[in-house]
Formats: structure tokens, C-alpha cells, sequence
């Protein structure tokens, strides 16, 4: 049967500060290791079951990061991911000249658009609460990448352990979520991202 994959608390939303952000997450070269889509619903193999299991738990490996809407496609994830600055220990993000960098666990260095956008700001030197804001926004995007590559490895071991074939594109696609309008459109999209598989931009 078809496995569950969606995850939608919408009430809870309102509640968060800001950090939060959509994120897409494919498979090495976009083959199929997370299953198939049967009747508007995914369903998983044993690897898709682990990284909706990785999912499922982030709080318990990284208590400051939610998960409150996700689906797994395929050949690829989207979800929304909540980074709680008060949970986090210290800032991971790391400025330099224009751009600011986060290293994720596959070593690979991500320009966020919260780097960017805090930069411009800096670099007009408009001391507004949006510099302020930004600015925390993007000194969370480096726990995000923790997270994100928590999960990925976490599912290329279980991978590797079973003696599944399997690999995940080097990096992660992240895109800040700015406002309530914004938050409700990724929602739509992610929640009908199924039922338009057949004419969706990763099915190749």
C-alpha cells in the first residue's frame, strides 16, 4: 500500500520566528531510490522509509530544528525546516568579502540568499531591524546544513549498510521562507507535489 509521506501542522506556523526554510534535497543523478508514485501517493523502498524515519526525528538528533511539512518524492525531498535560534549552541555561519559560506557535512560551501540579502543591507549600511533579522536568519543557515547533512548521511549509511545503491546530489537547494503568503504557497505546492508527478521539473 501506499506509504504516508505528508506532514501538515498548518496551526502551528503562525508560531514560528522566522527561520524557516524550504528545502530540496535530490538524489545523485535523480534516480528513483526513494520509491515510486502510485495513485497520487509515494511509495517507499526501504531507503525512502529511512529518510521519512530521519525525518520524522529530527528533534531527537538536533533539538533545534523542525520539521512540520515534508514529501518524499522519487528522486528528491522537499520540506519545510524551522531553526529555533534559542536552541542553538553558537552561530556556524562564516562571512567573508561579499558572500557569506556554511560548510554542510559533505564539505561543500553554500551561498544562502540570507547571506546575500544581510550583506547587501551591510554593505549600504541601513541599520534597520531587517539587518538585524537577517542577519539571525543567516547565522542559523549553518545549523540547517548540520541538520540537512545529518540526514544525508544518516540515509547514505543505512544505504551502505544494507547493501543498497544509493547517493545523494552533493549539495541542497534552500530558499528562506520571508512571510505567511509565501509559507502557504510552498505548503500547496509540497502537499500536491505528488498528484503532479507526471509533469513535475525532477521527473526525468
Amino acid at each position: 500500500m501506499p506509504l504516508p509521506v505528508r506532514h501538515t501542522p498548518r496551526a502551528d506556523w503562525h508560531k514560528y520566528n522566522g527561520a524557516e526554510y524550504f528545502v530540496t534535497i535530490c538524489t545523485g543523478g535523480r534516480e528513483h531510490y526513494f520509491g515510486e508514485v502510485y495513485d497520487g501517493q509515494t511509495q517507499l523502498t526501504a531507503v525512502g522509509e529511512c529518510l521519512r524515519a530521519q525525518i520524522e526525528n529530527v528533534q531527537n538528533h538536533y533539538p533545534y530544528a523542525t520539521i512540520p511539512l515534508y514529501v518524499i518524492m522519487p528522486n528528491h525531498t522537499h520540506l519545510i525546516a524551522v531553526i529555533d535560534g534559542d536552541k542553538t549552541p553558537y552561530d556556524r555561519t562564516v562571512c567573508r568579502d561579499a558572500a557569506c559560506h556554511v560548510r554542510n557535512d559533505s564539505g561543500a560551501n553554500d551561498v544562502t540568499d540570507a547571506a546575500r540579502d544581510v550583506n547587501a543591507d551591510a554593505a549600504r549600511d541601513v541599520p534597520t531591524g531587517k539587518n538585524v533579522h537577517m542577519q539571525n536568519v543567516a547565522n542559523r543557515q549553518g545549523w540547517l546544513s548540520v541538520c540537512i547533512g545529518g540526514i544525508k548521511s544518516a540515509v547514505t549509511r543505512f544505504a551502505r549498510e544494507n547493501g543498497i545503491p544509493f547517493a545523494w546530489q552533493p549539495r541542497y537547494h534552500d530558499h528562506i521562507v520571508r512571510n505567511q503568503n509565501e509559507m502557504n504557497r510552498i505548503a500547496e505546492y509540497i502537499e500536491h507535489n505528488p498528484l503532479v508527478w507526471e509533469s513535475d521539473c525532477y521527473n526525468e
